[in-house]
């Protein structure tokens, strides 16, 4: 059995966070001393390693009280979903920022005369070229390039849409991109 304190240090979690599983009802220790230490044995230990495996998947708290309580393959995979959909939200919200930022730090070169000699315009915030070579750089293959774009599509075509405007592609390429990304997610 173990305190407490000797818990927390085995997970690397505070007193606090594990006393918060207890209020959030995901956690509660065996029993209770007379002198109202709490005492987690191998069950409890088992349930923490649970609620610790799926918040480091960044799983609400609300969710890993649902994935706990039911012991169905089902729902488990429908709120894994969920928060999967949820991070490719989050995901695509960053690459925006990303973009965002690329373009204002580029923008600042280009007040500051920092324009590399011998060109007459700057280059595009973004092109396709150094958008192909970033994701194959961060490990993704042609395949999951196109897979890339079959989910954004399916996912959010109007984001889809003005992300391949950034890259200054030309109407017949966007169109191109987009007519093989849905016929690919069907």
């Amino acid at each position: 059995m173990l305190t407490i304190s000797k818990l927390g240090k085995r997970f690397g979690l505070s007193r606090a966070t594990i006393l918060y599983y207890e209020r959030e009802g995901l956690l509660e220790p065996a029993s209770r001393a007379a002198n109202g230490y709490r005492w987690y044995g191998d069950k409890e230990v088992d349930r923490l390693t649970q609620i610790v495996g799926f918040r480091s998947y960044g799983v609400p708290v609300r969710d890993i009280r649902d994935l706990l309580a039911r012991d169905d393959d089902q729902a488990h995979e429908q709120i894994l979903r969920k928060r999967f959909a949820q991070m490719e939200t989050e995901i695509q919200d960053l690459r925006r920022q990303q973009q965002a930022l690329l373009a204002i730090i580029e923008q600042g070169q280009v007040e500051q005369g920092q324009v590399e000699q011998g060109q007459d315009s700057p280059q595009p915030a973004m092109s396709k070229e150094r958008w192909s070579a970033i994701l194959a750089a961060a490990g993704m293959s042609n395949n999951d390039m196109r897979n890339w774009h079959c989910e954004f599509e399916a996912r959010e075509p109007q984001a889809h849409q003005e992300f391949l405007e950034i890259l200054n592609l030309d109407t017949v390429e966007i169109e191109r991109i987009r007519r093989w990304s849905q016929a690919s997610s069907r």
